[in-house]
């Protein structure tokens, strides 16, 4: 295998060069400033602007898709973080359902979005596959009955039908959710901001804001390195890229690594390996994920740690995964490899909401961003607009402090905890067989 090459992921150099947009300079006035250019702070301008709400400032440190946003491995589907039986633990049937199926609109508004401001992303609506690395054949119907009370209909791969989608002896069965994508999430990010921009939102690039200033008359000012702004409402949706401006909301979330990699171009070999269009991660707590792009390449994504690693590191840890699924790939080159932060809450479900003086917050949407920060999006959006309460449905998931810096040793631990349980039952499956 060759050296990586120099692009830090593949999706920007897959990318169209494009000029920055301009930073903010001077002073302006707004009447709601969203600070992030990530997912949840650009569904959050959209749809502000698409209820009509005008004076709409995004402030972005970097470029567009900057963190995780721009670096995931481009899942669309329902559900969060949170395993769906803790949830209907911690809420009771009723109301996990009704979070689980704010998440199945989610997929359906991010794919209508898709189309309707025509995003140029790679979009395929080729569903998700669960496959099940246990010989157990419990794991599937525990979890098929589990997403049936959530009114989720996922179904059942047995396995030697599963292998005509997946050519691997890993797996053994699989539960398939045809209303689920996956797509070029950097790609993405930037269709979101042209859409936003086209319906009046003021989107400034390499505006890293340095304070937050709250107003005596009510308000905030906001202070770049080129400007400042003067508004009425403020949005902080940074993500695992801390903005410091509000220790408490930083506190809540723990930034945690993932880590990426695409091969080279594998043309008829890709097929070798897969015959299904559908994007696959498994039943593991330390999955792998991974899907098919459109010129042959095979995505591949997982682990998870306290720091992000060297692109090298990142291929020589994620080539050795995808060599225990499809070992056909062994000498497959790797063109790509990369890591980004996510936001993890301790509960691990999505933090949103706001202190009902004009400060909102949106964050703590690692490992599944797609479907619910569109949600958040739109749950915000409405507050912040039209006074909308909705968003009270995620007041139980707090802001409570995420214990940095042992917090971190926590996470690892419990990771490197159920990586080995999960190890120990696949050893004890493969003995007594």
């Amino acid at each position: 295998m060759r050296a990586l090459l120099a692009a830090a992921s593949y999706y920007e150099a897959r990318a169209a060069a494009v000029p920055a947009l301009p930073a903010l300079t001077g002073q302006v006035e707004a009447e709601v400033a969203i600070v992030g250019g990530g997912y949840a702070g650009l569904t959050t301008a959209l749809g502000l602007a698409e209820r009509g709400q005008r004076g709409v400032l995004l402030l972005e440190a970097e470029r567009i898709g900057f963190g995780a946003s721009g670096r995931n491995g481009g899942f669309v589907f329902a559900g969060y973080s949170l395993g769906e039986d803790v949830l209907i633990k911690r809420l009771g049937v009723e109301r996990a359902r009704a979070l689980y199926q704010a998440t199945v609109q989610g997929v359906n508004l991010l794919r209508r979005r898709v189309q309707q401001y025509q995003i140029p992303c790679d979009l395929a609506d080729a569903g998700v596959l669960w496959a099940n690395w246990f010989r157990d054949p419990r794991v599937l119907a525990q979890r098929r009955d589990t997403l049936a009370q959530l009114g989720a209909e996922w179904q059942p791969i047995e396995p030697d039908a599963l292998r005509e989608w997946i050519h691997s002896t890993r797996y053994h069965g699989a539960l398939f959710e045809p209303n689920a994508m996956h797509l070029d999430p950097l790609a993405y990010a930037r269709g979101l901001a042209q859409a936003a921009i086209g319906q009046g939102v003021d989107v400034r690039e390499t505006s890293r804001v340095l304070r937050l200033e709250r107003l005596r008359g009510g308000g905030f000012r906001l202070h770049t390195g080129g400007g400042r702004a003067d508004v009425r409402q403020v949005l902080l949706a940074t993500g695992g890229y801390l903005s410091g401006l509000d220790a408490r909301i930083d506190r809540a979330v723990l930034p945690i690594a993932t880590y990426v990699m695409t091969t080279e171009p594998l043309g008829t070999r890709l097929y070798d390996c897969l015959t299904s269009a559908a994007a696959v991660y498994d039943s593991r707590f330390a999955f792998d994920y991974y899907r098919p792009l459109a010129d042959t390449r095979l995505l591949w994504g997982g682990r998870i740690a306290v720091r992000e690693r060297s692109p090298e590191d990142v291929r020589r840890q994620l080539y050795r995964d995808l060599l225990r699924v499809f070992p056909q790939l062994q000498g497959v080159r790797i063109d790509y490899g990369w890591s980004g932060l996510m936001s993890y809450a301790r509960h691990q479900m999505p933090q949103l909401g706001g202190d009902g003086k004009g400060l909102w917050w949106a964050q703590a949407f690692g490992g599944h961003g797609l479907a619910p920060t569109t949600v958040a999006g739109e749950l915000l959006a409405a507050a912040i607009a039209r006074g909308d309460e909705a968003w009270r449905e995620f007041a139980r998931f707090g802001v409570n402090s995420a214990l940095r810096p042992w917090g971190y040793l926590a996470a690892q631990a419990r990771y490197n905890w159920l990586q080995l349980r999960d190890a120990h039952k696949d050893r004890r499956e493969r003995r007594s067989n």
